[in-house]
């Protein structure tokens, strides 16, 4: 059998498809990434399974959407009952290792939102395994809680036999980077956080100019974990799977050193939606506006935010400066993998809206600044490469790295390799926590995304989205309730349900015949 090949997974946190030098941002220089897209082939409709950190990750590791591995928002771990496809690629022989981000588990130590429903009087609820009605022992997977005095993960951890945790974002990163930056600097915490950050001007909500020096900051730390580890194992014969994940660009803006100040943020264009006298935001996005212009929200949280053009402006600025930092990064470890010849894949969990319909952050809605993402596949071994307008999405690049490895998928994953061509559409499906004020509900929103067409339905709410999106692409006009588009809704819809049939979860097997 032909030797397999090596793979070297660069993921990142929060990161626009359109935020790279390769995907012609007109600012924003990334070399290193783009010197991947050179040799390879370029999605520019490459999509999410959902628009949020664990849910995504779930569906890369599973090749599974969120209805099916369980993990439908942030706040739920994923089930080590779920094969991934890491286990695979070792059960076939591969060496696995991350260095850098899992966020398969919480780490943020906070109790949850959702809360629980009231028992009725008179009524008897049961208690322990038996109060949902799924028993778990998801309470227990605290692999990455920030409570840990020691991050000696046990391993495999969901495939990968080498592992250096980082959690959280910022300049706040725990896990084993904690131990190596205090190992470095046992003073570190007099640089970290807004409290002790250096001045600067800047009115963006998380705008925050750490004083963490640059050879301190968590991606230098990747940059040479991951590079140290290829270094190791630069004689080994056996193939390996070593995935590089950033926390960056995720929000809080702080991008350390001269990162800070790299780009300008007049230099920064500003969305369309500033412009847009004629956009009547939907319910849901309305009411996180408002929340912004009434007081109501709260700029230092993760939830998303109103926003304003001059804030929209420095964030863009600052984003790309943390987008910088990456690129130097891939480059580090890129030297330190040619000789490995490996099979380089670059891609994110999912993007920002950077401004983009006055937001900043992820949520509540399904617009493409969220949706889609980057994703380059470079294979020093096949022919020709480009740019595809095929349609892929997140579940699908743990099955194309199987297929590439001669791994057969485990029975019921559902991605599909991409090496043998895109979807007809993508399938997104988001589910949140915190109720939006616009719905008066939980949101859940399932989404399908042709080549053309955008269309969104919520759970409980009889109204839904409809986007045409040749002829806006901004994704300012709803569509639902137009006669003219009457049909095209009803045959998308069909398409919807579709998709929510095929991705009925065909597992576990039937044991015999009844």
């Amino acid at each position: 059998m032909p030797k397999r090949p090596d793979f070297v997974l660069f993921m990142t946190d929060q990161h626009r498809a359109d935020f790279l030098g390769c995907a012609g941002h007109p600012v924003l220089k990334t070399p290193n990434i783009d010197a991947i897209a050179a040799t390879g082939t370029v999605w520019d409709r490459f999509y999410v399974a959902s628009p949020v950190c664990m849910p995504n990750r779930a569906s890369f590791m599973t090749c599974r959407v969120p209805s099916s591995h369980g993990v439908r928002a942030n706040g739920i771990p994923l089930d080590k009952r779920h094969v991934t496809f890491v286990e695979l690629l070792r059960d076939a022989g591969y060496k696995t290792a991350l260095i850098g981000k899992s966020h398969l588990q919480t780490f943020s130590g906070k109790p949850p939102m959702l809360e629980a429903p009231e028992t009725r009087t008179g009524f008897h609820r049961a208690s322990g395994k038996l109060s949902q009605a799924v028993r778990h022992d998801l309470e227990t997977y605290l692999a990455e809680d920030p409570g840990r005095t020691s991050y000696d993960t046990p391993l495999p951890f969901y495939g990968f036999d080498h592992v250096e945790l980082v959690t959280r974002h910022g300049d706040a990163c725990g896990g084993n980077y904690r131990d190596w930056l205090l190992e470095r600097a046992p003073d570190a915490d007099r640089l970290l956080g807004a409290e002790n950050q250096l001045p600067h001007d800047y009115v963006c909500p998380q705008a925050i100019r750490t004083a963490l020096p640059e050879e301190l900051y968590s991606t230098r730390y990747i940059a040479e974990r991951a590079s140290a580890w290829l270094a190791q194992n630069a004689d080994d014969e056996q193939p390996f799977f070593l995935m590089v994940s950033f926390p960056d660009p995720h929000h809080p803006f702080n991008p350390p050193g001269r990162y800070w100040d790299m780009y300008d943020p007049a230099d920064m264009p500003i969305p369309a939606v500033f412009e847009a006298n004629d956009w009547n935001p939907p319910a849901h996005v309305a009411s996180v506006l408002e929340d912004r212009e009434t007081g109501r929200a709260n700029p230092g949280s993760f939830a998303v935010l109103g926003t304003y053009a001059q804030e929209v402006r420095e964030a863009r600025a600052l984003t790309c400066g943390m987008i910088s930092m990456i690129d130097d990064a891939v480059g580090q470890v890129r030297a330190q993998a040619k000789a490995k010849d490996a099979v380089t894949i670059f891609t994110t969990d999912h993007g920002d809206h950077l401004g983009d319909h006055r937001m900043l952050f992820k949520g509540p809605a399904a617009y493409e600044e969220l949706t889609r993402v980057p994703f380059i596949w470079s294979d020093p071994q096949a022919d020709g490469h480009g740019r595809t307008a095929e349609i892929g999405q997140t579940h699908d690049i743990g099955t194309t790295v199987l297929e590439r490895a001669r791994v057969e998928p485990a029975i019921g994953m559902q991605g599909r390799s991409l090496l043998s061509g895109g979807r007809e559409a993508a399938f997104i499906q988001y589910d949140h926590q915190k109720t939006n004020r616009g719905l008066g509900r939980v949101p859940r929103i399932h989404t399908l995304r042709t080549a053309d067409w955008r269309l969104s339905m919520f759970e409980g709410i009889a109204w839904g989205e409809l986007y045409h999106l040749r002829d806006d692409p901004g994704e300012f006009h709803n569509l639902w309730d137009s006669p003219l588009h009457a049909r095209q809704r009803a045959e998308l819809m069909e398409m919807l349900v579709r998709q929510e049939l095929a991705h009925v979860d065909r597992v576990p097997l039937p044991t015999a015949q009844a």
